[in-house]
C-alpha cells in the first residue's frame, strides 16, 4: 500500500519539497522526483516497483523501435504487451472464472494482487508509443526524462493520464516561483478537502448502508440514500485526487490539464463525458474511438464505435460484469442521443433525464453484483416499506455531519468558485489562502482521529 495520508502530509511530501527547492539544477531535481516516485510507489509493497520498472524499460524501448522502419510491428507489440500486462494482472481471474461457469472446469484463480494504478500508468506508457508512431512526438532517448514521465508520484496511482507531448517541454526546462507555488498548494488543499471532508463521509453513510441492503436493510429513502452519497463520494473522491496532482505538480514546476469540468451540470450524457475523467475521455477517443472510424463511416458505425468504446472504458475500470454493464449502460445512451432531438427538450428536463441516466449508472458501478444493483434500482422505484430497522438505520445515517456534507456537495458540483474567481476581489483572493490553512487544519486532525479513508481508484 502506498504512504498513508498522515506520513504523506507530515513527512514524504514537506522533505520532498524541501531538498526539491533546494536544489537549483533540473537535472538533479528530476532525478529527486524519480527517487522520490519510486520510492512512494514502492512503500509497503516492494514487488509492485519491478512492474513499474519493467513498463518503463519495456515503453523506453518501444518508442525509440516507433520511430525506426520497425514502427509498425513496434507500435502492435507495445499494445500487446500493455493490454497483455493488464490482462494478467486485472482480468485473468475474471476470465477463469468466466471459463470454469460455461465449462464446468475446475482451472484455479491466479490471485494475483492488483498493482495499484496499473491502468493509470499503462495508458499513459502506451499513449507515448503510439503518439512517437504517428510522427506527433519525437522519441526520447534519454531513458530518465521517460522514467519521469511515467513514475511522476502525484498523478501516478490515481490519474489523470497525461499525454507525454502535454509535459514533454516541462520534464527538460521548468520553472517554479513563490506565486505557483501558492496557487498549487491552495489547489492540492481544496483535492484532499474534497477527498477527507466530503467524499469519506459521504462513502461512511454509502457502505453502511450497502452492508444493509443484501438482507432487505433499505427502503426507497435508503435506497435513494446510497445512490445519492455515493454519486457524491466518487465524484469529490476522484477530482479530489485530481485537485491534488494538479496543485503538486504546480509546485514541482508542472501543469497538467484539468481531468474534471463539473460533469454535474450537464444536460446530455455526451456532455456528462466531456466534463467527466475528461483524460481518460480523450484517450479513448484518440486511440479506440478514431482508430474505430470516429464518425467518418455513418451514423450506424458511428454509433456501433461509440458503444466499443464505452464497452471498453466499463472494462478498464474493472473486472467485473458490473463495470461492463455501466460502460454499455452509458455507451446505449449515447448512442441515443445521436437520433433523438434533445435541443427541442427543456434544459431542465434534459438534465434530470441526464443525472437520472448517471445515478442508475453509478448504482450498477458500486454494486459487488449485477443482480445487487439491479435491487437496489428496484428498490428505489418500489420500496415502500417502513420496516423500524429500516427507519433506525436512516436515522443513524443521515446525522448533521451528512446533511452539512451533502449540503456542500451540492453547492460545489455547481460551478460556484468560477463564478467567485470572476469577481476579481482581491479580499476573497487572499481570503482564500487563509482558508486553505483552516482545511489544512481541519484535514489534519480529521485523519488523526482515524476516520474512515477509502480509496476508490487505487484499485484501477
Amino acid at each position: 500500500m502506498v504512504f498513508s495520508s498522515l506520513v504523506f502530509l507530515c513527512v514524504f511530501l514537506p522533505v520532498v519539497l524541501f531538498l526539491y527547492y533546494s536544489i537549483q539544477n533540473n537535472t538533479w531535481r528530476n532525478g529527486l522526483l524519480i527517487a522520490a516516485s519510486l520510492l512512494f510507489y514502492a512503500y509497503g509493497e516492494p514487488r509492485y516497483i519491478l512492474l513499474m520498472l519493467f513498463s518503463i524499460f519495456m515503453n523506453y524501448g518501444f518508442g525509440l523501435l516507433a520511430a525506426s522502419r520497425y514502427r509498425k510491428s513496434a507500435v502492435w507489440l507495445a499494445v500487446a504487451a500493455n493490454i497483455g500486462l493488464l490482462f494478467v494482472f486485472k482480468y485473468l481471474d475474471m476470465v477463469i472464472l468466466w471459463i470454469n461457469a460455461i465449462t464446468g472446469m475446475g482451472i484455479p484463480s491466479a490471485q494475483i494482487p492488483l498493482p495499484i494504478g496499473i491502468s493509470f500508468f499503462t495508458f499513459q506508457a502506451l499513449s507515448y508509443v503510439i503518439d512517437v508512431y504517428r510522427k506527433e512526438v519525437k522519441p526520447q532517448h534519454n531513458l530518465f526524462y521517460i522514467m519521469l514521465y511515467i513514475s511522476f508520484f502525484p498523478q501516478l496511482i490515481a490519474g489523470p493520464i497525461v499525454k507525454y507531448h502535454d509535459i514533454d517541454r516541462q520534464i527538460v526546462s521548468r520553472t517554479i516561483d513563490a506565486e505557483e507555488i501558492a496557487l498549487g498548494f491552495r489547489r492540492f488543499i481544496t483535492g484532499l478537502a474534497k477527498k477527507v471532508l466530503i467524499a469519506n463521509t459521504m462513502a461512511f453513510a454509502c457502505d453502511q448502508l450497502m452492508a444493509a441492503q443484501p438482507v432487505g436493510g433499505l427502503n426507497m429513502a435508503g435506497a435513494w440514500t446510497l445512490a445519492l452519497t455515493y454519486l457524491f463520494q466518487i465524484y469529490f473522491d476522484f477530482s479530489g485526487y485530481s485537485d491534488m496532482a494538479i496543485g503538486l505538480g504546480q509546485m514541482f514546476g508542472f501543469h497538467f490539464k484539468e481531468n474534471f469540468n463539473y460533469p454535474y451540470i450537464s444536460c446530455s450524457i455526451q456532455e456528462f463525458w466531456r466534463r467527466w475523467h475528461i483524460s481518460l475521455s480523450t484517450w479513448f477517443k484518440e486511440y479506440l474511438y478514431i482508430p474505430l472510424g470516429g464518425n467518418r463511416k455513418g451514423k450506424l458505425r458511428t454509433s456501433l464505435n461509440k458503444l466499443i468504446v464505452f464497452m471498453a472504458t466499463g472494462i478498464w475500470h474493472g473486472a467485473n460484469l458490473t463495470f461492463l454493464v455501466w460502460g454499455l449502460w452509458h455507451g446505449l445512451f449515447i448512442m441515443l442521443e445521436q437520433w433523438v432531438p434533445l435541443k427541442r427538450v427543456p434544459v431542465v428536463l434534459r438534465w434530470l433525464a441526464t443525472m437520472l441516466i448517471v445515478i442508475l449508472g453509478f448504482v450498477i458501478f458500486r454494486a459487488d453484483t449485477l443482480h445487487q444493483g439491479i435491487q437496489i434500482i428496484q428498490t428505489m422505484f418500489t420500496g415502500f416499506s417502513a420496516e423500524p430497522s429500516q427507519v433506525n438505520l436512516l436515522h443513524r445515517i443521515w446525522t448533521p455531519v451528512l446533511v452539512f456534507a451533502i449540503f456542500l456537495a451540492a453547492v460545489f458540483s455547481f460551478p460556484v468558485v468560477p463564478a467567485i474567481k470572476k469577481l476579481d476581489i482581491p479580499c476573497i483572493q487572499a481570503g482564500s489562502f487563509g482558508l486553505s490553512i483552516v482545511m489544512l487544519v481541519l484535514i489534519m486532525l480529521n485523519l488523526a482521529g482515524g476516520s474512515y479513508n477509502p480509496f476508490i481508484y487505487f484499485r484501477f
